[in-house]
């Protein structure tokens, strides 16, 4: 059969819903930025190509929120709701606390349905509807086959910037170099059963005798409450986590290492304890960065740089996992800094925003700025920042980061600024 080098595929898509903004996503920046366009008195779609919210934190089961600094405005909510005995004083504090992504899981799908934010899942992004420099509608494959929705703003809450790269913003991947990108993990848990477990190394798993042999040359796991559940997060896979052969090459590559890893740590110390939950997919760390009105940058991050048009802020530190697969990681004390609105904003498409890791930032500011509580925040701020833009009438980039400032306020995020005594 003669194999053609591409198709032109046409058809006529129905349109199945429409709102005034769809969020495409439905990961920490996704379910944040859904959550604070509706605080505004929008009616929000919300688009997740799985069964689960959460993104990382439930389906890559990475079930601890790193610690940034602060823990302010809907990031802040979802601790004191789900996991008040870590909630700090203050929005100054920093944490770290270890959750389960299954309570995580049922605790989104009912503060979606608490906050009237229609949730559609098993909706996957293919492509949009654009012209004049506006987005019209986006396409997603569902069980009902393609489906259009429409909408007045969409933010692209991704991970990948896939909408945003689709419409031809754009973009960036990996470091500078030679484009590689950080590695990916597929994380797991294992429970102490309180009795010796049998090892099973299945067919084709290597035998880690040492240390220095683990993927990550390292122990990193915690611990923390007491359910006996521990969470690993050990293995280390090399490739983009956008790309068809690096995601088909890494899935069975890092089940093997978990199991390698099990058997290891059930040979040294964790001899009670079985594997219990693999997540349903690797995790990723880095993949492709917008081209926005700015570009946040290593320097940034080390020069605790502020902006007026803050919307996010971090000290978590610089934590690049070394893409070339290597068994290092480079890690650099953050005193804090700012993120600005601006690095959410494309060059093009004016009803369009894009929150969560894929924002405007070089590999190695990324690296710091891509964890879980920094994205809550930056899909927060996005989310008003499109609801303004429909008051306003006008394009994001034109919002005025004053009454920005004041809905994110009234949304109970607290921004530390120079001078100012921290927050309560």
């Amino acid at each position: 059969m003669r194999m053609s080098a591409a198709y032109t595929f046409m058809r006529q898509i129905p349109v199945y819903a429409s709102a005034d903004v769809i969020v495409v996503g439905g990961g920490p920046a996704g379910t944040a930025a859904a959550i604070g366009a509706a605080r505004c008195g929008k009616k929000v779609i919300l688009l997740e190509k799985s069964g689960q919210l959460g993104g990382m934190g439930t389906l890559g089961n990475v079930s601890i929120f790193m610690p940034i600094g602060n823990v302010t405005g809907i990031y802040r909510e979802f601790i004191a709701e789900m996991l008040n005995t870590a909630l700090p004083p203050g929005h100054d504090g920093s944490i770290a606390p270890q959750f389960s992504p299954f309570i995580l899981r049922q605790y989104l799908n009912e503060k979606m349905r608490k906050e009237g934010v229609q949730t559609f899942f098993h909706a996957e992004f293919v492509g949009t509807v654009a012209s004049e420099g506006k987005v019209e509608a986006v396409i997603v494959s569902t069980r009902e086959g393609l489906q259009a929705i429409q909408g007045l703003r969409f933010i692209d809450c991704t991970g990948d910037a896939r909408m945003a790269i689709e419409l031809g913003v754009p973009f960036t991947s990996g470091r500078d170099s030679d484009g590689m990108t950080q590695p990916m993990t597929l994380m797991f848990m294992m429970q102490n059963t309180g009795k010796p477990v049998r090892r099973y190394l299945p067919e084709g798993c290597p035998f880690y005798q040492s240390l220095d042999e683990l993927p990550q040359g390292r122990h990193l796991y915690w611990e923390q409450n007491d359910d006996g559940m521990l969470l690993v997060n050990m293995t280390r896979v090399r490739g983009n986590g956008a790309r068809i052969a690096d995601v088909n090459a890494a899935e069975p590559e890092a089940l093997r290492q978990v199991f390698s890893v099990v058997d290891y740590l059930q040979r040294n110390g964790f001899e009670n304890y079985a594997l219990s939950h693999v997540a349903g997919q690797a995790g990723v760390r880095e993949t492709n960065q917008i081209q926005g009105l700015y570009t946040l940058t290593e320097s940034d991050i080390t020069s605790g740089r502020r902006f007026d048009d803050v919307v996010a802020q971090s000290n978590y530190e610089i934590d690049i996992h070394s893409p070339d697969g290597h068994r290092t990681t480079d890690e650099r004390h953050v005193d804090g800094y700012d993120i600005p609105y601006r690095c959410m904003v494309p060059m093009e498409y004016g009803n369009l925003l894009v929150a969560g890791r894929a924002i405007s930032a070089t590999h190695v500011a990324m690296s710091s700025m891509r964890v879980q509580a920094t994205c809550y925040a930056l899909g927060q701020a996005a989310g008003i920042a499109s609801s303004l833009s429909i008051d306003r009438t006008c394009e994001c980039s034109a919002i005025p980061i004053d009454e920005l400032h004041a809905v994110m306020a009234a949304q109970n995020v607290r921004l530390w600024k120079p001078g100012r005594q921290p927050q309560s």
